[in-house]
């Protein structure tokens, strides 16, 4: 997947179709899909999302599939007694780093340092810098001026999603929610804070997971 040759309704179409997959899996699944990364990620001829390796974690051993995800692994997996541990919360982590490759173009193994920063991590300080408009990928420049609430929007929920905290990322089923809203060509687009407390908003009448 080549955020490069992919415009801006497009890489959303992406984020929304593999949302909506993940936010499937949780439901009816019940278990974690565990392997979250960008490779897993098909499109069909339409450009429609498919994700691939769904339940392979009850196949092989969990601690290699974590090992395979370099620069998406959630925080708490990096622990040695939790290693191979899939958790729901850890696909929504993935699924956050996944959704700044979309936004950044991003690839998350290209941050990965041994003092410990990653893409969430780096988007976080050019955030804190003031300098948010340089996160977004060059190839999204001309877009910005007609997308651009639609563009932070995607933001702030990628970084809830891939909060360092566990409790504090939001459920799939959420974020397909506001992420629903957010397309939705009559819907008004909120300010660049208020994804977070939408977030939270749809949390309160969901009963997924």
């Amino acid at each position: 997947m080549d955020g490069a040759e992919v415009n801006w309704v497009g890489r959303v179409k992406i984020a929304l179709g593999v949302a909506r997959a993940l936010a499937h899996i949780h439901e009816v699944g019940k278990v974690p899909h565990g392997n979250i990364r960008s490779s897993n990620v098909l499109l069909d001829k339409d450009g429609n999302a498919r994700l691939g390796d769904s339940f392979l974690t009850r196949l092989i051993k969990p601690s290699l599939v974590v090992s395979r995800l370099a620069g998406y692994r959630a925080p708490e997996a990096n622990n040695k007694e939790a290693l191979g541990f899939i958790t729901h919360q850890g696909d929504i982590y993935s699924f956050g780093v996944l959704l700044l490759e979309i936004i950044t173009g991003k690839a998350p193994a290209q941050f990965l340092r041994d003092d410990g920063v990653d893409l969430p991590k780096w988007v976080q300080s050019v955030m804190k810098e003031g300098s948010t408009d340089q996160v977004f990928d060059d190839e999204l420049a001309h877009y910005k001026k007609n997308i651009k609430n639609q563009m932070f929007s995607l933001l702030q929920i990628a970084m809830a999603c891939a909060s360092l905290s566990p409790s504090e990322r939001p459920k799939m089923s959420q974020v397909v929610k506001v992420m629903e809203d957010m397309v939705r060509p009559d819907h008004h687009m909120p300010s660049v804070s208020d994804p977070c407390s939408a977030l939270e908003r749809a949390g309160n009448s969901s009963h997924v997971m």
